[in-house]
């Protein structure tokens, strides 16, 4: 049984075909640049809202507009994604003559919008459910409006699309195992093209070709300067993300489960001061002179409720509202979300 295993897991010498193992490798690994990159933009929010704020809040835009110029170099250089060059793997058209070393048109453009486009709307899927789903915990609608029912359908029907997307990837997967498809996403189905190892030849001919032939390209001087500027920009994220791939597994280590007790001793120190580097003539209007009275409303607080990001405490509503519609701290300026806030309980209660 164990020899049988080690024989549908693991490629001939002979085939190009690469095993389960690399395909899911090089998954992995741009669903761990992502997180990585999204920790970086918070702390740097953090310590500097007014100048970082607005990468935090376009963050998803932002990064899409990245892994389109990383993954637009890899495909046209390389026949294949950032992750799937750095296992050392090429996109191949389906039924294409092998002397062929790069992706044509069609096969291009379909595996740049599938790398792009599908995670983005994924990601923004995802959010949607969340809102509807704190909006349906904490907000008072007519349940007999249309919008409500269709949320409701949404929030009923999300649980559904989402096994069925993950039940076809582990589908193909269990195909690509068996040898039965040379497919192990339907995302590579719908390019029309599968993976295969990147040969000798294929490494001489990256380095003696340009970045992208086109027999198309224009004359004009400005479309080439332009060219040669998102080819210089895709060049430097490329490179860069190469070398942060490393930086990626420490950042996954310190926030393992094996690393929580240096956590909790970092974090037993004693709390820091306010902060103090924020303009007294801006802020100090925003806070009011008894202790009790909301600065939002200004009103006594009812149902205390503190930001974790910033510490200043707030009537639970009004908090609730400024968060979700601005996210960051009315008085700070702190970047945050609804999870931050943390109900105040006095002795009293």
């Amino acid at each position: 049984m164990a020899e049988r295993g080690a024989h549908i897991t693991t490629a001939s010498p002979t085939d190009n075909r690469p095993s389960i193992f690399e395909v899911v490798a090089q998954e992995s690994l741009m669903v761990a640049v992502r997180p990585a990159l999204h920790h970086i933009v918070k702390v740097l929010a953090e310590s500097n809202p007014a100048r970082y704020g607005p990468l935090w809040r376009w963050f998803d835009e932002l990064y899409t507009l990245l892994d389109l110029l990383l993954q637009q170099h890899y495909l046209s250089w390389a026949s294949a994604s950032f992750s799937e060059n750095f296992y050392g793997l090429k996109r191949v058209a389906i039924g294409n003559n092998r002397e062929h070393h790069t992706l044509q048109r069609k096969e291009y453009w379909k595996s740049l919008m599938l790398l792009v486009l599908v995670p983005y709307l994924r990601l923004k899927l995802e959010k949607l459910v969340k809102r509807l789903r704190e909006e349906e915990d904490y907000s008072i609608q007519n349940p007999t409006l249309f919008r409500k029912r269709c949320y409701k359908a949404i929030l009923a029907s999300y649980p559904f699309v989402k096994l069925s997307w993950e039940g076809c990837f582990l589908f193909y997967q269990l195909r690509y195992i068996l040898w039965n498809t040379r497919h192990h996403s339907p995302l590579l189905s719908l390019a029309g093209v599968q993976l295969a190892r990147l040969t000798l030849e294929d490494l001489q001919a990256m380095d003696t070709r340009p970045e992208k032939p086109d027999s198309t390209q224009s004359v004009l001087s400005v479309g080439s300067i332009l060219k040669k500027a998102l080819g210089g920009v895709s060049m430097t994220l490329s490179s860069s993300l190469s070398l942060g791939v490393f930086f990626l597994q420490f950042l996954e280590w310190w926030y393992s489960a094996d690393n929580q007790d240096t956590l909790k001793s970092l974090s037993s120190l004693p709390a820091p001061s306010p902060p103090i580097h924020f303009d007294l003539e801006i802020y100090s209007p925003l806070l009011p002179k008894l202790k009790t009275v909301c600065p939002l409303c200004r009103k006594v607080r009812v149902n205390d409720t503190a930001l974790g990001t910033s510490g200043y405490v707030f009537c639970y509503r009004c908090a609730y509202y400024y968060v979700k519609n601005h996210q960051r701290c009315p008085v700070s300026g702190y970047p945050t979300e609804l999870q931050h806030l943390i109900r105040l309980y006095s002795p009293d209660s």
